[in-house]
């Protein structure tokens, strides 16, 4: 297996390549040149596995042979998630008429954990082979910088720097960020948006003389490493609502604002998995809902929610779906690419429009609908959903037997179960007295060379 890029403009090269390379070199996203597809037979032996022994399993399909990193990957896999608190990893549980996906049970209470963990050790790995340092540069909505912090703290070699928009993700968010103080530990909050952050990063990534001399590595999920990793636990969600029944087919309902764990569910229908419909959930903040129901691509404003992870207009891994929508021509890619960012906006076409809406079934929650399923789903079962959860259960509404992505511990965002049921969650023992910790954290304005400043400061 080789990756290319959807814009077209490098030559192929291994997954260890891709994984170090993160943003292709010519602005697009790596994709496995082809997507390996699973038959009926190979689903069923799949279905009794572990989640390790599933992880290894679908990632040997993406691996380039003879890469550096293929021979150790069940050693990889095996250290990643025994940081994870429950034995499943991703457990599934029922929850009236739908189940719950927890993805909650990492270091840092988030999904993000699931492919971080990983990436952090693949560095690390890629590293000890060849020598060397490198810079990691990523920018967060909220969750993606703490997985990101604390799947490379104190690993040698490594630096991470990541920056937040200020004053935009929840104190539990910042301070899960903040208060790591290794060496190799630099936060950056940004007067602006997540978007503001994802451009920055673009840019320098962009910038092939910069990126070169600092060794940039990506963790954000323009990073095909974390897709893949995401890719995993729906099939294991999947073998764990089947009953035994490795024919049936699987429905999901997913939180999602940068389009990375959706495409993560699409790659897993192409692979051959059972699904029946993929609901795509946003808050306010609904450039996916309206591209679906009017095929323009446009970016707005971001609006702050109660759900401040998807609070996000420029999606980035829709590229990625992009680029399979068009037949996977590059150029086609490109061309919008370029307009999208010339213009702000760009269209498909109805007939492509089409296609994409028979593939993701979008909804939009309010933040009044968001309040209100967390109140719901509390006074019916005793559960409790953090905000962005909560925006994918309401939108599984109308579709029982959905299995709904459980993105966050409900405790990171303490403020908004409040409001939904008069008083806060409890407090896990891995934020307990967190707020009360020491922190560090550098404010900039939302511009290229003041991060680019940053970096040249503590990189050397």
């Amino acid at each position: 297996m080789r990756y290319v890029s959807t814009r077209g403009g490098v030559e192929p090269m291994t997954f260890s390549q891709a994984v170090m390379m993160g943003l292709a070199t010519d602005g697009g996203l790596l994709l496995p040149e082809r997507i390996p597809v699973s038959a009926p037979a190979v689903l069923r032996q799949w279905s009794g596995l572990t989640f390790q022994q599933l992880a290894v399993e679908v990632m040997a399909l993406f691996m380039t042979p003879g890469d550096p990193v293929a021979g150790r990957l069940e050693e990889l896999v095996i250290r990643s998630f025994a940081t994870f608190t429950h034995p499943e990893v991703t457990p599934v549980t029922p929850v009236g008429e739908h189940w719950l996906l927890e993805l909650f049970h990492g270091p840092t209470l988030a999904f993000k954990d699931v492919a971080l963990q990983l990436l952090g050790n693949l560095f690390e790995a890629l590293l000890a082979d060849h020598g060397g340092q490198m810079n990691i540069l990523g920018a967060t909505s909220g969750d993606t910088g703490s997985a990101a912090i604390h799947g490379v703290r104190g690993k040698k070699g490594i630096r991470i720097f990541i920056l937040h928009p200020h004053g935009r993700v929840s104190p539990i968010q910042e301070r899960q960020m903040t208060t790591v103080l290794d060496s190799n530990v630099h936060n950056i909050a940004i007067r602006g948006s997540f978007d503001d952050g994802q451009r920055i990063v673009k840019e320098l990534f962009n910038d092939l003389a910069f990126k070169e001399t600092y060794r940039l590595g990506a963790v954000n999920s323009i990073n095909w490493a974390r897709i893949l990793a995401q890719i995993v636990y729906y099939f294991y969600a999947w073998a764990r609502t089947a009953d035994g029944n490795t024919e049936r087919k699987a429905a999901f309902s997913v939180p999602t604002g940068n389009f990375g764990d959706i495409f993560a569910g699409y790659m897993a229908m192409r692979m051959g998995l059972p699904v029946d419909r993929l609901v795509l959930a946003t808050n306010c903040n609904d450039i996916l809902v309206r591209f679906m129901e009017t095929g323009v691509y446009r970016a707005g404003t971001v609006q702050p929610s109660l759900s401040p992870s998807m609070d996000i207009q420029i999606s980035s891994n829709f590229e990625r779906f992009l680029y399979y929508l068009l037949g996977e021509d590059a150029e086609a890619v490109r061309e919008r690419m370029t307009r999208l960012q010339q213009e702000g906006l760009f269209a498909i076409g109805e007939e492509k429009r089409r296609e994409a809406a028979a593939i993701f079934t979008a909804r939009r929650v309010s933040e009044e609908a968001t309040l209100h399923r967390i109140h719901a789903t509390w006074m019916a079962h005793g559960i409790l959903l953090d905000p962005h959860t909560a925006v994918g259960v309401e939108a599984a509404r109308e579709f029982p037997g959905m299995i709904c992505l459980a993105t966050a511990h409900p405790a990171k965002f303490g403020m908004a179960v409040e409001r939904a049921i008069g008083m806060p969650p409890a407090m896990p023992p891995a934020l307990e007295g967190l707020l009360s910790l020491p922190a560090r954290c550098r404010v900039v304005a939302p511009e290229t060379e003041a991060v680019r400043k940053c970096i040249r400061e503590s990189a050397g």
